[in-house]
């Protein structure tokens, strides 16, 4: 791990498998995290496994929200990074824009490292996942395939990303592998000096 603070931000599109590695991650290296379908939830007064079956963009899920959301998650990364007990601070959500991954690096940047791990697996694996998810009293994400094909039409890769700021892994591993090649990467990151 480097000295510096690290800001590690798993994205990518739904039942990608990044929640599954970040919260691991963040276990194993006392990192604070930040899931964004939990902190939209909370911000709605809502319980976590709550199921949400809105239709696109709409409730909690409007572009309002979700700015909202995107807004908090970041808040509390800042604060999380000025506090010494953490080393490392993890967010999870989709951050499907440029934008969005841009406005990460402009506030926290400068101060901290940044690394993005873009999680993606195929189409079958995605599907199984969701099912599975769909039987799960407990499951927070609200994904379902629908909401999956309109995330497709926007989701824009992350080529502004420099090649000290990106990781991307096929999730369809076991979880102690994507861990320990995740753990391997990051090591390797940080002889690389990400451009701004």
């Amino acid at each position: 791990m480097s000295e510096k603070k690290l800001l590690l931000i798993f994205f990518g599109m739904i039942a990608t498998g990044k929640s599954h590695l970040a919260a691991a991650f963040a276990k194993k290296w006392g990192c604070a995290y930040h899931n964004s379908d939990i902190v939209r939830k909370e911000l709605a007064g809502l319980a976590a496994d709550s199921r949400q079956i809105n239709t696109v963009d709409t409730g909690i899920y409007s572009s309002e929200f979700s700015r909202r959301t995107y807004d908090a998650v970041l808040a509390r990364a800042q604060n999380d990074l000025k506090q010494k007990r953490y080393a490392c601070v993890v967010l999870d959500g989709s951050y499907q824009s440029r934008s969005e991954r841009q406005l990460l690096c402009q506030k926290i940047g400068k101060q901290h490292r940044v690394v993005f791990v873009h999680c993606q697996c195929s189409e079958t694996v995605m599907k199984k996942r969701m099912d599975r998810r769909l039987k799960n009293p407990r499951a927070v994400s609200d994904g379902r395939w629908e909401i999956y094909l309109q995330q497709k039409k926007r989701f824009e890769m992350p080529v502004e990303l420099p090649p000290g700021q990106l990781l991307t892994f096929d999730t369809d591993r076991p979880p102690a592998d994507l861990l320990r090649l995740l753990e391997e990467n990051l090591r390797k990151l940080e002889d690389v000096e990400p451009e701004h």
